[in-house]
């Protein structure tokens, strides 16, 4: 094949490619109010500018190459971007992907010979959808990280450190315990100990449907992590059915004081540090 003529379109051409290109995602309907119509086109124009730059220094078959760089860099940019303010996989595309209408409009103008047109069209579809692949790769990884982040979040909540008095916490767990929610409660009742210096935390189970042999061991870590650190520990919300449970799966709470409830094992800590509770006379 001969030299490209693509470079040479997009130099004589930009200023009439980037209007037709900013016409045709009107058209396509990208949808009005997630982004300002001169924001759009300013994209637009940064992205024509980067691509008539990385084909002029004839990189025209591999994305990856270092001329197209700042290429990548926006895209990355504006695939974040979109990902953010609501845009979908396929409208983040269409930005890349649009583009080909007038570039290929402008190519059967200037390309007389069939053969020619067809390996220069063959040869800006590949780059496009190089190109648009790339921004769907980063919109998706945009959106596990968010996802990620927002898991992260709602398993620090799950796991609530509660004063309930003075030298004593309370960890109330509500859900299935696992390896990664185990390691954040543990850490939190452990700063929590270290922050308030508690003798003693309790570790209510009320709301976790099943007790495992697993989620036995991560109990049982968590118990012994919190004694090294000088606190006693109890696990109260023993239920009938998880009591059975432990007994038949033979698991050894001997060395741990459990509870049926919270409140009774908040009245077991009061005992242990010298506090009573006496009911007020009747008036």
């Amino acid at each position: 094949m001969s030299e490209s003529k693509i470079p040479e379109i997009l130099e004589t051409f930009e200023a009439d490619l980037l209007s037709e290109w900013t016409q045709e995602l009107a058209n396509v309907n990208i949808r009005k109010g997630l982004i300002k119509e001169a924001e759009l086109k300013e994209e637009c124009r940064e992205f024509l500018s980067l691509f008539r730059s990385a084909v002029g220094q004839g990189k025209l078959t591999n994305i990856q190459a270092g001329a197209w760089e700042d290429m990548r860099e926006i895209l990355n940019s504006i695939s974040r971007s979109r990902s953010q303010k609501g845009f979908t996989p396929a409208e983040t595309a269409t930005f890349v992907f649009s583009f080909k209408q007038p570039l290929f409009k402008r190519m059967r103008q200037q390309l007389q010979d069939p053969i020619e047109l067809s390996e220069e069209i063959w040869l800006a579809t590949n780059l496009l959808d190089q190109l648009g692949l790339l921004t769907i790769e980063v919109y998706q990884k945009a959106r596990e990280d968010v996802i990620l982040r927002q898991q992260e979040e709602l398993m620090e909540l799950s796991t609530p450190v509660i004063k309930l008095w003075e030298g004593i916490l309370a960890l109330p767990i509500i859900g299935t315990l696992d390896s990664a929610r185990t390691q954040m409660m543990m850490e939190s009742l452990l700063q929590k100990i270290v922050e308030t210096g508690s003798e003693i935390a309790i570790i209510d189970i009320t709301g976790v449907p099943t007790v495992d042999t697993l989620t036995a061991q991560h109990l049982l870590k968590t118990v012994t992590a919190a004694r090294l650190m000088g606190a006693d520990c109890m696990i109260s919300g023993i239920r009938p059915q998880i009591a059975q449970t432990i007994v038949y799966l033979g698991i050894d709470l001997t060395d741990i004081t459990t509870k049926a409830t919270l409140a009774d094992a908040f009245l077991i800590a009061l005992k242990r540090l010298g506090v009573s509770i006496t009911p007020s006379q009747p008036k």
